[in-house]
């Protein structure tokens, strides 16, 4: 790989791929509708980065946890709520919506240390009657919501 500096902050690299590999990137940048393959693997890049940074433990990270569960079983609601507020820190905002077949859907919006993450989105796949779930995590963080004043700041 090479890379070579222009003045507009960006770099221009060369890669070298089989044919064959090339041709599938094509392909999925004509089916994702990326606009040009430096679009394509400025997203593939992000997402190994972000991926990269929360095997590292302690960086920063904005994510959902996506959980689908049965919500008929009693009690797991509460005990899913209860592991939101343990987590208030982390837990910014949370979204449910009813599926078929006594199934939800449950977005949760959460921002801390990648390894803080992985072990609340980790209690929360556990409980018994959660069907599925994933943590998905991204390096860019939110904003603070409402930042302290400046003579509270230590």
């Amino acid at each position: 790989m090479h890379a070579v500096g222009t003045k507009t902050g960006v770099s221009r690299i060369s890669v070298s791929l089989p044919e064959g590999l090339l041709d599938d990137l094509d392909n999925m940048i004509a089916k994702r509708g990326f606009v040009s393959r430096s679009q394509a693997m400025t997203e593939m890049i992000n997402q190994q980065l972000a991926e990269h940074r929360s095997e590292l433990g302690h960086d920063i990270m904005a994510g959902t946890i996506n959980l689908v569960y049965d919500y008929s079983l009693p009690g797991l609601h509460k005990q899913l709520s209860d592991l939101q507020h343990e987590y208030v820190d982390e837990v910014i905002s949370t979204l449910n919506v009813n599926l078929e077949h006594k199934q939800s859907l449950q977005v949760i919006l959460v921002q801390g240390p990648a390894d803080r993450l992985k072990q609340i989105a980790d209690s929360m796949i556990a409980c018994r009657g959660v069907i599925t779930g994933k943590l998905l995590m991204s390096a860019a963080i939110l904003p603070p919501v409402h930042p302290l004043p400046a003579e509270t700041r230590a």
